[in-house]
């Protein structure tokens, strides 16, 4: 924090953990109260609402709810800020995770759109747009995990995230998104 202000990067990462660990109490440490959320879904694979507004609905979407439904959760950003208090940042992301319901294992990937607030750095309104999310069978989880443990968590770059990517039949598409060059 510096004179009060949350740094970009930081509330990101506060959101990564509160959403991979399952953990909603750090939700209102990342986001402003009267926060926004904006869902593109383009995949049958995976369910959102394509809005929800102000902190306990968000986190009831993107912690609470989905924690329910997913376990072993990794989220990347595929890059970073460069500056610790920037008013927007978009990135990529890729995310491994399975199902608590049937142990299926679900790889997918997007971009994040960020909007900071300008007094504090929370987040004011996310984005997030899912391009794929495919899913494999269960038996796939462990290589999976394998690949994404060796990864830089949080922040991992798309070379990064390419180089190890399982030869798993399903993630052709995730591929092609990590060796895109555009933003993110």
């Amino acid at each position: 924090m510096h004179n009060g202000m949350l740094k970009a990067a930081d509330a990101i990462n506060t959101y990564i953990l509160a959403k991979d660990g399952n953990k909603p109490s750090l939700m209102e440490k990342a986001f402003s109260r009267d926060c926004e959320l904006e869902m593109s879904v383009r995949t049958d694979t995976i369910s959102f609402p394509s809005a929800a507004s102000g902190t306990e609905e968000i986190t009831q979407v993107l912690v609470t709810k989905f924690g329910d439904q997913y376990e072993n959760v990794r989220t990347f950003c595929l890059s970073a800020p460069d500056l610790d208090f920037v008013p927007q940042f978009s990135c990529g992301w890729l995310v491994g995770m399975s199902s608590r319901q049937d142990g299926a294992v679900r790889v997918g990937c997007g971009m994040y759109d960020w909007l900071f607030d300008r007094v504090d750095g929370r987040v004011k309104k996310l984005s997030i747009d899912i391009l794929a999310m495919n899913i494999l069978p269960a038996d796939k989880l462990e290589e999976v995990m394998q690949w994404q443990a060796h990864l830089p968590y949080p922040w991992c770059t798309r070379t990064q995230a390419l180089k190890g990517l399982p030869a798993i039949d399903g993630l052709a598409e995730i591929a092609n998104f990590l060796k895109q060059e555009k933003r993110g």
